[in-house]
């Protein structure tokens, strides 16, 4: 889900700008990028994944003239890349929006929050619950991290990008649309989980190395 008019108030697009460029800031400091720059494998995963999202994003319902809804694949980039390449490939996509026009420039920092921080956020967190306190059962794994974890993902970002329409709108008919629009939100969030679960479940048969939240040893080799 994104947010493609002005239809938001400039303190909410510069408050959502600031915490998005925060973040990203804080995961390109913190991050090691050694690995990334010393695997060459990895530099084309993750870039031959970059491209996919973008055009997948491409694939949008233009379900009223400011929102469009898609699949985000926030969650299982999450998991294959860890945070901060995630979040490199969402501000990848949410760039390619807007040189294509088809968003405008100055909800960048709004989208990059919706699409991107939020899901990233609430993936780690379950992934976080599910290596400290779940067993250690690759089941456990792909269904609490991969299916509900991306269904969750899914929930809070749509939570997120109608919640800053309905509080910072002046359009009153956008602000009912998106009332209206939070009663169907579940009906977006199997769709995410699929797609997220089915190819993580792939991921981890054939190439479990590829998946960096994915510990092979300990869910598979110690069984």
């Amino acid at each position: 889900m994104t947010i493609s008019e002005l239809i938001l108030p400039t303190w909410i697009l510069l408050a959502c700008g600031a915490v998005s460029m925060s973040v990203l800031g804080l995961s390109v400091v913190h991050h090691s990028w050694q690995a990334l720059l010393s695997d060459r494998a990895l530099q084309h995963r993750w870039l031959a994944a970059s491209l996919a999202v973008v055009l997948m994003w491409q694939l949008r319902a233009q379900s009223v003239d400011w929102l469009s809804l898609h699949l985000m694949l926030t969650a299982l980039l999450t998991l294959i890349f860890k945070a901060p390449l995630a979040l490199m490939t969402n501000l990848i996509a949410n760039l390619s929006l807007v040189l294509l026009g088809k968003v405008a420039w100055p909800l960048l920092g709004v989208n990059v929050l919706i699409t991107g921080v939020i899901p990233v956020v609430i993936t780690v967190s379950i992934w976080r619950i599910v290596d400290r306190y779940l067993p250690d059962n690759l089941f456990v794994f792909v269904f609490v991290c991969g299916f509900f974890g991306a269904a969750l993902a899914a929930l809070g970002a749509g939570l997120a990008g109608l919640g800053l329409v309905m509080l910072g709108a002046v359009d009153t008919e956008a602000v009912y649309l998106a009332r209206e629009y939070a009663l169907f939100l579940p009906l977006l969030m199997p769709s995410e989980a699929f797609i997220t679960g089915m190819l993580l479940s792939i991921l981890m048969v054939y190439h479990p190395h590829w998946v960096a939240t994915f510990d092979s040893h300990r869910y598979i080799d110690t069984k």
